[in-house]
């Protein structure tokens, strides 16, 4: 988290030799590890001016989910963008094809076929792969951005919705308008070691922003969703989902209990199949996140949403409570569900950390706004 992570995190060392990343991944993006601890944990180690760069990496994830909450109407382009996409290869018989190879693993270009090979063997790729992957996928190979960011989602075990949307929209030159990510062939040389050697004519060389694919420009900014709190004196069900996978420090002793479930949504990242290892990762976590709360839940999986509403209504409860869930699939769920559950006069309550209050309000713009704000925002969160 210091001095090593910044002198060699850009390095992509290949499967199974990724020494100076911490991993972590998977593990926030659930929350089984918290932000606010991992930064804690560095500060601790090596102090603010050495883990400087660590930090503001763990920011970024809180600023791409203040933005996408700020900018929802974004989840909901990308998510109709993708079914325009996935209905165009049912229908263009060359897109299919180019997108299947790119998809096997079988584009020709090596370094690409292997960070194809593991993505989908280990459910994770380094964040300098990731940038190489999309630009290449963009740029080099003409594909849609919304189908290399589906293919990710569906396969990346620490796969989210803000940082998996908005990382493909800033290689795209959505994010930055019209400031795209050019893959070049001596960067990825380098800082693969060598692993990888393109030649400068594999590549695009000349890229230009996609901005002409959203002539409107990005959407205004909105105000941060409000959210109802849980109310003690009402009969409670609580659901654990992995958006958040801590709930014990949560004040479970204050609210009346009646039942408790788990909530297996991995499923709805995308309309095609999700990897079965990124299944297997959420209920490992739902299970282990259970499990610290000493209470016993039960296993629930998000199909028709109305079952969530027949689960309450079975359990006499008057409220729902559950840990914020931001915008992306399981938010659009759980939307839909809430249809069903007003007319049972069952309510869905949140509690929202505060990392998330102290962080999202500068996520309007660039991260730059948000960079600034980090001292003052540790002093704020008690951890400088």
């Amino acid at each position: 988290m210091g001095r090593r992570y910044a002198n060699g995190r850009n390095s992509d060392r290949g499967p199974g030799a990724h020494r100076d990343v911490s991993l972590l991944s998977p593990y926030l993006r659930r929350r089984l590890v918290r932000e606010d601890e991992v930064v804690a944990a560095a500060l601790q180690a090596h102090g603010l001016a050495d883990a400087e760069k660590f930090i503001q990496e763990v920011f970024w994830r809180g600023y791409f989910k203040g933005w996408l909450e700020r900018r929802p109407a974004i989840w909901s382009g990308y998510r109709d963008g993708l079914a325009q996409d996935l209905a165009a290869l049912d229908s263009d018989r060359r897109l299919r094809r180019e997108v299947e190879r790119a998809e096997a693993g079988a584009s020709g270009l090596d370094c690409f076929d292997a960070w194809v090979e593991e993505l989908v063997e280990t459910g994770y790729l380094h964040n300098h792969a990731r940038m190489w992957f999309a630009s290449i996928w963009i740029f080099s190979f003409g594909l849609p951005w919304r189908l290399g960011a589906d293919f990710f989602y569906r396969h990346l075990l620490d796969g989210d919705p803000a940082s998996n949307t908005l990382s493909w929209r800033w290689v795209a030159g959505l994010h930055t308008r019209g400031k795209p990510y050019a893959a070049r062939a001596w960067n990825i040389a380098k800082f693969t070691n060598g692993r990888f050697n393109p030649r400068e004519s594999d590549l695009a060389t000349d890229v230009h922003g996609m901005e002409h694919l959203e002539p409107e420009g990005l959407p205004d900014v909105r105000p941060i969703r409000s959210v109802q709190a849980p109310d003690p004196a009402l009969p409670t069900a609580l659901l654990i989902t992995e958006e958040d996978c801590s709930v014990e420090d949560f004040p479970l002793a204050d609210l009346d209990l009646r039942a408790v479930a788990t909530l297996e949504a991995s499923h709805l990242r995308s309309p095609r199949e999700v990897a079965a290892q990124v299944g297997d990762f959420e209920r490992q976590a739902l299970l282990d996140a259970a499990e610290r709360t000493g209470l016993r839940a039960s296993p629930m999986r998000a199909g028709l949403p109305e079952t969530l509403a027949h689960w309450a209504t079975a359990a006499g409860v008057g409220q729902i409570v559950t840990p914020y869930v931001p915008c992306g699939p399981l938010r659009d769920w759980l939307d839909e569900a809430a249809a069903a559950l007003a007319p049972e006069g069952i309510t869905l309550a949140e509690w929202r950390r505060d990392w998330d209050s102290a962080i999202w309000p500068h996520a309007t713009a660039g991260f730059f706004k948000v960079k600034k704000q980090i001292p003052d925002i540790l002093v704020t969160l008690g951890l400088s």
